[in-house]
């Protein structure tokens, strides 16, 4: 191209930001074409003139009229390979062609979901691929309006298509994995994974080539062979000193010249036959980002086009020369922004997909200034290719709108970049008011008041001024060199973060923090206080280092006074300016036994971000950073008075806690002019202003030491977290020695087996020489090789037998020891059975001891009847009387001291009984432990079991004895009295005889008699209670024997041998 002069070019660019800032001027109206609910037509209904329109053809957008009229958005754009047909989807998946030289439009498909790319340059013409947003691709046919096919297998948006030159392949890219397809059969032939934390940008063919180029998120460009898919080369990594992170890349149509861009104004561009980067391309200063690049081909550059399409952060798309690098024209304006761009294969026209969602198309011809130039010289100086690009390597360029300023050099092919920065008047920092960056905070304050926030657009600059951020780069840098501290290593599994890039963010500020001071390391909240700022600020580490320390210095001051425990000296004030404010909704959360931990606590230590949405904390934390560290509380306060109507209408505790850990419908408006009430309306006795330091920015070039805490909490915890990190690093160095043993033992056994290789073919060498005896040590080996098998075989076999039989043994041991404890459960069963008969045997017993009693009893009577026959006389009846009532007294005298004795005697047997089975319980454990233990032991138990029994039979035989000649001697001793009732009958029937006879001269014998049977009475009584109380001592007797029976029986159940496992 021929350059222009340099006073040209600078109108031709003044004129140009002229018509930008100019809207809606006198020239001529774009034409614009509304497609509406049309599926074909014109595209313009009269012919276009590019030139009076800035270049624009045609305006196309795509309208829906109705109840609610809308624009529907066009989002991809792509043209065939002659370059006349256009292609086009939109955000509701409509595809349409637009074929520019017969001025048709057509509707070839609705996919009714949105495109994400397109690809139109198949081998046949007629056919398109999709990419959709359920990470499909689809192949249609614009003639027929079918699907020709459907290919799936990404599990992420696909980003681009690209087509080889033969049309026949086709590769798909997201941003985990590329999938090559064969286009006649719509199979898959590969695919490239890659590892998620790397992630794929681009990949690519190279055009007239068989070549893929893979370019990944870590810089890294790849070039592999397609039929092979083997890696031809890698181009080096950029030059030092280079901080652009590649997103955006082109190639020229020769496939020669590599150009790559991404979040900055340098361009980098690359020989793909020298692998050497060539140039680095500045771009004007307006340009922060490239966000897309295309090459604009020429008809006679013959494929090395010069031409770059560079679309930046503004939405201006603008075209360079590479070589002069003067900037030929743009398109797209700050007000018509081009969000992506698409140029034809054939370099006459440009189309457009505006941020408004329309669709532009224009000329080339009627864009270039130099559209028109004639074909370059055919005369060429042959040069050193080499010595060219070494030199190109160290050069660097800007570009400009008229001329080309070249080459500035640096030292050691290093590109440096200085940063100029504006040295602040001191004098400005003393004034109370006035803040850095020319802002002033009283003015900043009215306007918060006026708006109720500051502006987006410049949100984070006046919180930078509020906040006099030092920007301490050499500390933060510091602090960000000592890596990732302990505390924070594991982090994504207490903070499962989606974002890895806003992960790594938080891990290092919160490192940043740890290596600051200790305290932070072991706070368990800090993660959740630092995270609002960290995704605010993820692209500026620095400046999210320092928001998080000035407001852990000034906003939570006297947090970690009590240091593990919240601080409670901070609640207490904000409690004290509830209670002053609203008293009743501080006496219902008494009532509930909420605590301001649960009710404040969680607002503060989370920053609000639980309850209130993005833009809702940013409006708070405006406030906050223009006003007294003290706010920061009261809006705290602020919020919980504003809901105190739900507040009051909750009941558990489980119900407060859920609401002040979530989003609730409360005008935050509301929240900050209570805010700002409290402020004003608090007494100063209980106001926070007064416990808290004014706000203190933090100190130029190093930052402050903080140590508002207890050290010696924190240190106990430091101390101990470094001994587990010395521990695990301890066993790392002894994992890896171990590692370091194992491979010296792999080296040494592969030295053992080269040695033995060595000897090997020694051997077959002497063997060569000596083959009789070879053959015969031959035979002698394979003879000794079937007897070791022999050996081994038998060796197995004996094992197997060995196994068996000894399986054999424990089965039979095993079958033994549950023979002799079933014999040892029927020794139980059968010595219960004995002491059973042996009860019953005593009480049959006794049962014939009074029935031997009963007859004593009847021969005592006939004695007494004998007796009285020879005693009736009236002296003898009146001493009997006498004897009988002196007697009666000494019975009872003597009855009572036998009860007496009776009593102890029992008394004594029971204690004596419950030490008997004390010590049978006793001897019976041990006994089956000592079965447990071994068999031997059993026997002895046994015998010393056989020894306790006969023991306690015995004793219990010389018991019942005891009670037996007792019971005799009771019953002797009332022998007397059951004569006196013997004798009482018989006179009883003697007086119905005398009745008989005439009582003539018998009075004194009647009222003997009287007199005798009252007497009796109560000698029959008294023997009725000692017959009473001697059934109850054979009951209770009987009572004894049976419970002893019952625990004998019960405290060894037979469950308990069957519960036992024998082990060998």
């Amino acid at each position: 191209m021929a350059a222009a002069p340099p006073a040209t070019a600078a109108v031709g660019a003044a004129l140009r930001e002229e018509d930008e800032r100019g809207s809606g001027g006198a020239g001529p109206r774009m034409e614009s074409s509304d497609l509406g609910s049309r599926q074909q037509g014109p595209i313009w209904h009269r012919k276009p003139s590019p030139a009076a329109r800035q270049g624009v053809i045609v305006n196309i957008i795509h309208s829906v009229k109705g109840y609610h009229s809308k624009t529907i958005r066009f989002l991809n754009v792509a043209f065939d390979s002659s370059g006349d047909s256009l292609l086009a989807g939109d955000h509701q998946g409509n595809i349409y062609v637009f074929d520019l030289n017969g001025n048709r439009f057509n509707l070839v498909q609705r996919t009714m979901q949105a495109c994400t790319a397109l690809a139109f340059n198949l081998r046949r013409k007629t056919e398109f691929l999709v990419a959709l947003a359920d990470y499909s691709v689809k192949c249609f046919d614009t003639e027929t309006k079918e699907l020709v096919s459907w290919m799936r297998g990404h599990d992420s948006s696909v980003s681009s298509i690209s087509v080889h030159g033969s049309g026949r392949y086709a590769i798909t890219t997201s941003t985990d994995t590329a999938q090559l397809w064969d286009l006649d059969t719509f199979q898959r032939k590969r695919k490239l994974n890659v590892r998620q934390s790397v992630g794929i940008q681009k990949v690519f063919f190279l055009p007239l080539s068989n070549t893929i180029l893979s370019c990944f998120k870590d810089n890294s460009v790849f070039a592999w062979e397609f039929d092979t898919l083997h890696c031809k080369y890698r181009l080096p990594t950029p030059v030092e000193g280079s901080v652009l992170l590649y997103k955006v890349f082109a190639v020229t149509r020769d496939g020669r010249i590599f150009v790559a861009g991404g979040k900055s104004n340098h361009l980098h561009l690359w020989c793909l036959q020298s692998k050497q980067l060539i140039r680095i391309i500045q771009m004007p200063a307006k340009v922060r980002a490239v966000r897309h690049l295309e090459f604009l081909p020429d008809s006679f550059d013959g494929g090395s086009n010069q031409v770059l399409g560079v679309l930046s952060q503004d939405n201006i798309m603008r075209f360079i020369n590479i070589e002069t690098c003067k900037l030929l024209f743009d398109i797209g304006s700050h007000e018509e922004g081009i969000s992506t761009a698409a140029v034809s294969p054939n370099g006459r026209y440009i189309a457009s997909v505006m941020e408004n969602g329309s669709l532009n198309l224009y000329s080339v011809q009627a864009l270039d200034q130099e559209g028109n130039k004639p074909p370059p010289p055919m005369f060429k100086v042959v040069k050193d290719w080499s010595k060219c690009t070494s030199e190109a390597n160290k050069q660097a360029m800007r570009v400009t709108s008229g001329r080309s300023e070249w080459p500035w050099k640096s030292k050691g092919s290093k590109i440096q970049t200085r940063l100029l920065k504006l040295q602040v008047n001191s004098s400005f920092e003393n004034k109370e008011n006035e803040l850095p960056g020319g802002l002033n905070k009283k003015r900043l304050q009215a306007l918060l008041k006026g708006f109720g926030e500051y502006p987006a657009k410049y949100r984070m600059f006046v919180w930078r001024s509020l906040l006099q951020l030092p920007e301490n780069h050499l500390a933060f840098s510091s602090l960000i060199d000592k890596g990732t501290h302990s505390a924070f290593v594991n982090i994504q599994n207490a903070y499962p973060i989606k974002s890895r890039k806003l992960l790594r963010v938080l891990q290092r500020t919160l490192s940043a923090l740890a290596h600051w001071s200790a305290i932070f390391a072991e706070t368990p909240y800090i993660p959740l206080l630092a995270f609002p700022f960290v995704k605010l600020f993820q692209n500026n580490q620095l400046i999210c280092f320092e928001v998080v320390a000035t407001v852990v210095v000034n906003f939570c001051q006297h947090w970690f006074e009590y240091f593990p425990n919240p601080p409670v000296n901070v609640l207490s004030m904000m409690e004290n300016v509830l209670a002053h404010h609203d008293k009743e909704l501080l006496q219902h959360l008494i009532k509930y036994s909420v605590t301001s931990q649960v009710y404040a606590w969680p607002l503060l230590e989370t920053l609000f971000s639980e309850v209130l949405t993005r833009e809702e904390w940013l409006k708070v934390f405006d406030n906050i950073f223009s006003n007294h560290p003290s706010y920061f509380l009261m809006i705290a306060v602020a919020y919980i008075i504003c809901s105190r109507a739900p507040l009051l209408h909750c009941n558990q505790t489980a119900d407060f806690e859920y609401f002040f850990h979530h989003r609730n419908n409360l005008d935050i408006n509301v929240v900050i002019k209570e805010a700002y009430h409290l402020m004003e309306a608090t007494p100063l006795d209980i106001h926070p202003q007064r416990m808290l330091d004014d706000f203190i920015p933090l100190t130029k070039g190093q930052y402050p030491v903080f140590n508002k805490y207890p050290t010696f909490i924190v240190d106990y915890q430091t101390q101990e977290r470094e001994r587990i990190r010395q521990d695990e690093i301890e066993y790392l160095r002894e994992r890896q020695l171990a590692h370091e043993l194992e491979a010296k033992a792999q080296e040494r056994k592969a030295e053992d087996e080269a040695w033995y290789r060595k000897q090997e073919l020694l051997r077959e060498a002497e063997e060569q020489r000596r083959k009789i005896l070879l053959e015969e040590e031959k035979k002698l080996a394979e003879q000794k090789q079937r007897l070791a098998a022999v050996k081994r075989e038998l060796k197995v076999k004996e094992l197997q037998f060995l196994d068996a039989s000894r399986r054999r043994f424990l089965k039979y041991q095993q079958d033994q020891r549950q023979m002799e404890l079933k014999r040892l459960d029927d020794e139980i069963a059968r010595k219960a059975s004995m002491r059973e008969q042996e009860t019953a045997a005593t009480v049959q017993d006794v049962e014939v001891q009074r029935l031997e009693f009963e007859s004593q009893r009847q021969l005592f009577e006939q004695v007494a009847e004998e007796n009285l026959t020879k005693a009736e006389q009236k002296r003898f009846d009146t001493d009997w009387r006498l004897q009988a009532l002196h007697k009666l007294r000494r019975d009872d005298q003597n009855r009572e001291k036998h009860y007496e004795e009776i009593a102890k005697i029992l008394h004594d047997n029971r204690v004596k009984e419950a030490e008997l089975l004390k010590t049978m319980r006793e001897a019976e454990e041990k006994k089956w432990e000592e079965v447990i233990q071994k068999k031997a032991q059993l026997e002895e138990e046994q015998k010393a079991a056989a020894a306790a029994d006969e023991h306690r039979k015995q004793f219990l035989e010389d018991k019942i004895n005891d009670a037996l000649e007792l019971a005799e001697k009771l019953q002797r001793e009332d022998g007397y009295f059951e004569r006196l009732r013997d004798l009482k009958a018989r006179r009883t029937e003697r007086g119905v005889e005398l009745q008989r006879v005439p009582r003539s001269g018998n009075i004194c014998l009647n009222d003997l008699s009287a007199s005798e049977s009252s007497s009796h009475m109560s000698l029959d009584r008294r023997r009725e209670e000692l017959a009473c109380q001697e059934q109850e001592l054979m009951a209770e007797v009987r009572r004894l024997r049976q419970k002893l029976t019952s625990q004998a029986q019960t405290r060894r159940p037979p469950s308990r041998f069957q519960a036992t496992k024998w082990t060998p």
